[in-house]
């Protein structure tokens, strides 16, 4: 296994680009600490938010440039992610699967090839993967798209209007999301759910079911007051129990 460790300080804006796999977490240290399954293709650096996503392509004889030009990628899904973001930020390449660790604080913006698992993030999150993408403990969601299963359990969103997208299952569990207004497409079903007064706007699509997950009363909306599938959160006291009735591995 290769390793590689970079100074971050606190709230460092983390990008981290994988071809497989890979789990992300949040630590108390100031470094970012990256672990590949392999010997090639870690890398990680530190780059202009700009800079992202950009291509360059050039050409010489000898001495002579013929040309020397760098632009954007149109089909680059990070350069995407990253469009408002214009200062510093650190870059962790993976050319196949790994574990990345980042300080707790950190914006982290994550692009996985296969599956992804983010956990313990206080900043904000923005990730996207091929196939599964799980989301626990994470502060503040800005976006979130999977090509297969995507479950998000989260404390907030950022913004009043968001989408979501799965190719199989959604679980969708927003601890604090009290006053929103959830428009859910799922497989061969469309359903209106209202919470609070419907201040955020949230769209979700799977094509497979979506379970909205809240302590929240949670009203039906016209035209067909069709409500989908809906979770209460376990309590602390049921995970609790939970935790205490599994059997210990000797």
């Amino acid at each position: 296994m290769t390793q590689r460790s970079m100074l971050a300080g606190q709230t460092p804006t983390v990008v981290v680009r994988a071809s497989g796999s890979v789990t992300v977490e949040g630590w108390e240290s100031d470094r970012i600490q990256a672990a590949a399954d392999h010997r090639w293709g870690l890398q990680i650096e530190r780059r202009q938010a700009t800079d992202i996503g950009r291509e360059r392509a050039r050409a010489a004889i000898g001495d002579r440039v013929l040309f020397d030009v760098s632009f954007d990628n149109p089909f680059n899904r990070s350069k995407r992610l990253m469009k408002h973001l214009q200062a510093e930020v650190i870059e962790v390449q993976l050319g196949g699967d790994g574990q990345v660790r980042v300080p707790l604080n950190s914006e982290l913006i994550v692009y996985a090839g296969r599956d992804a698992e983010v956990r313990r993030i206080q900043g904000r999150v923005t990730a996207t993967s091929g196939r599964d993408l799980k989301l626990q403990g994470v502060r503040v969601l800005v976006h979130a798209a999977a090509g297969g299963d995507l479950d998000i359990d989260c404390a907030t969103l950022a913004g009043n209007e968001l989408k979501f997208g799965a190719g199989r299952d959604l679980r969708f569990y927003v601890h604090e999301l009290t006053d929103a207004k959830v428009i859910i497409k799922d497989l061969g079903n469309y359903w209106e759910a209202l919470l609070g007064d419907g201040r955020t706007k949230i769209k979700l699509s799977a094509g497979g079911d979506v379970t909205l997950v809240t302590d929240q009363e949670v009203k039906a909306q016209p035209p067909y007051y069709l409500l989908g599938n809906i979770e209460r959160p376990a309590s602390r006291a049921d995970q609790s129990t939970a935790s205490a009735e599994t059997p210990q591995q000797n």
